[in-house]
């Protein structure tokens, strides 16, 4: 044996029959090595062979048969991580180009199963929920301050179950199934993260900011939203959409700096007509022009960061629903790999 413990076989009794036939049993403990592939971990299966053949008799001088066609595994004792689908038995004759005689061997192959159970409740599902959180950050309102937050505390969780993938698995070259998913799910929000960052600052663009780029406005408030069903509180996503830019009304002058009736010949205004108010004209003029500028102004401003958080509102839903296809898509490819 090659096993550096090796102590030799049992003194057992050996069966002589009167036909010449010998039986020794002859117990011993074996220990070999196996070449463990967990490119699909935890739904892996594992082939380790075990070849038993002499290494200074040829075939003349011992002839090796394996007397079953697979190993019996009547006194296996059941693993709760490994399932045993079989063993089966093959006899090869080698003869090698140093010498003419045979050499045979008897090579029993164990075939081997990884219960995943335990990892698909512990590892896989866990992260699977946990992944499903990463859209719902683009539904979170932007004014709640908890978007970021909630990607770096998803992407911290995925980090502590990749860790617990790595010290349940045998080290290899090859990268796991559940490693690769583990991977991509926290690249995927990474960059949900990146872009929630860019969207709350195109949502908090404040009054100085520049106007709505048409392409914007025709892309982003137009086409998207509607597609989305991007809309504001009271209205539906059919309604009619407002007038784009920061025009007012032709009424609005009036309605900022009139009251109803306001303006019309005849009416009296602290008990004097106005036709005869000539002292007072100009100045109330002057001033209800100003206050009409600047109703006119904040109202232009309201209506231009009205129209960033529409735009931010918008990416917000299309980013969700993309994140959401691309991580029902991921858990599905996974689960199909491991069929």
């Amino acid at each position: 044996s090659a096993d550096e413990h090796f102590g030799g076989s049992m003194e057992t009794n050996v069966v002589l029959r009167s036909d010449g036939h010998i039986t020794w049993d002859s117990p011993a403990i074996t220990k070999s090595s196996c070449k463990v592939d967990v490119s699909y971990f935890p739904f892996d299966g594992q082939q380790c062979r075990l070849t038993f053949g002499s290494w200074t008799h040829n075939g003349n001088q011992i002839d090796l048969r394996n007397q079953l066609d697979s190993g019996d595994l009547t006194d296996f004792v059941e693993n709760v991580e490994w399932e045993v689908l079989g063993m089966p038995a093959t006899r090869n004759v080698i003869t090698y180009g140093c010498c003419s005689e045979p050499y045979p061997d008897v090579t029993y192959t164990l075939l081997l199963r990884r219960r995943a159970s335990f990892y698909i409740f512990n590892l896989l599902l866990p992260c699977i929920m946990v992944s499903f959180l990463a859209p719902l950050g683009f539904y979170l309102p932007a004014d709640s301050g908890e978007k970021v937050s909630l990607g770096v505390t998803v992407l911290l969780a995925l980090t502590v179950f990749q860790l617990l993938v790595a010290e349940s698995m045998p080290p290899s070259e090859s990268v796991p199934l559940i490693g690769k998913y583990y991977i991509a799910t926290m690249t995927m929000i990474t960059a949900s993260t990146a872009l929630t960052i860019f969207i709350m600052n195109v949502h908090h663009c404040g009054p100085g900011a520049r106007p709505v780029p048409p392409w914007a406005r025709r892309l982003i408030l137009h086409h998207l939203a509607r597609l989305c069903c991007v809309y504001e509180v009271g209205e539906s996503c059919k309604s009619p959409q407002q007038a784009p830019g920061g025009q007012a009304a032709p009424g609005d002058a009036r309605a900022a700096g009139e009251s109803p009736g306001e303006g019309q010949g005849g009416v009296e205004v602290r008990g004097c007509p106005w036709e005869h108010c000539l002292c007072h004209h100009d100045g109330l003029l002057r001033n209800v022009g100003y206050i009409a500028g600047c109703f006119r102004r904040h109202r232009a401003n309201q209506r231009r960061t009205g129209e960033w958080k529409k735009v931010a509102k918008g990416m917000d839903r299309f980013f969700m629903w993309v994140f959401f296809l691309m991580v029902f898509l991921m858990s599905v490819l996974v689960l199909g790999n491991a069929a």
